[in-house]
């Protein structure tokens, strides 16, 4: 079981992944003005929120549920939530506003720095 679990991890962490490397692509276009949502920042959204939610329940699953920071996932899930809606809103225009992609830059970072910041000290 910790081995699925490695593996899920694994891929949640390449969901992370491509989704900031699919902003980072786009970093030479914003200063055209010719950004746009590419696959990889999709793709990466999806990963995370499927992987995500498979370790949570693994975690429940195995009886160390009792360790799960809950309102630590809540917020990460807002958050990637927030990056769904602003990607989706966006997925189907030629180019974005110039808002966009850092809004969904610091989101992924926030999310970053939840996943390996927050810590449950007791």
């Amino acid at each position: 079981m910790e081995i699925l679990k490695n593996v899920i991890l694994a891929f949640h962490i390449i969901g992370i992944a491509s989704l900031l490397g699919g902003m980072l692509v786009q970093m030479k276009s914003m200063k055209t003005g010719e950004t746009k949502i590419v696959p990889a920042i999709m793709h990466g959204a999806w990963t995370m929120l499927i992987t995500g939610l498979a370790l949570v329940g693994m975690a429940y699953a195995t009886g160390a549920g009792e360790f799960v920071n809950n309102a630590k996932i809540g917020a990460k899930t807002v958050v990637l939530i927030a990056i769904f809606v602003i990607a989706f809103m966006n997925k189907k225009k030629p180019s974005l506003a110039g808002w966009v992609l850092p809004s969904l830059m610091v989101l992924t970072l926030i999310n970053i720095f939840m996943a390996t910041v927050w810590k449950a000290y007791s």
